[in-house]
């Protein structure tokens, strides 16, 4: 079975919110709410498959500095496994905007189970209902 590894940010407002994202149609997982994030290229760090696809998805900066490692998943999908570690990150330029037709939205720790998703995001719910 093939491994992808995919870096994943819980980036987290002044309020203390966590931002989801919501597949769009069309991709795997529709409707799901995930953290914001996308595979790692080849000669990528993880750190700078974050820094990349927040610009590309969110229309934001940020710096490898900015990125504190959290936690990761690592679950077991029908044709691959997914392993992804997940940043935290406080500090960023710019307003988060959906660019891949996304819904985002900005949820407490304690409303993360209140939204459907991918099952290898669900492990990390209760790391960072702790960690906040």
């Amino acid at each position: 079975m093939k491994t992808i590894l995919v870096s994943a940010v819980a980036l987290i407002d002044v309020e203390g919110r966590i931002l989801l994202a919501q597949r769009p149609p069309g991709k795997s997982l529709a409707g799901l709410w995930e953290f914001p994030g996308g595979k790692v290229e080849p000669g990528e760090t993880p750190e700078a498959a974050l820094i990349r696809e927040l610009q590309e998805e969110l229309g934001i900066d940020t710096w490898a500095s900015c990125l504190a490692p959290l936690t990761f998943a690592s679950h077991s999908y029908d044709d691959f496994h997914l392993l992804m570690p997940l940043f935290a990150c406080r500090k960023w330029n710019g307003t988060p905007q959906g660019r891949e037709g996304q819904v985002l939205k900005w949820a407490r720790a304690s409303e993360l189970r209140d939204y459907p998703m991918p099952p290898a995001d669900i492990p990390l719910i209760p790391i960072l209902r702790d960690w906040l």
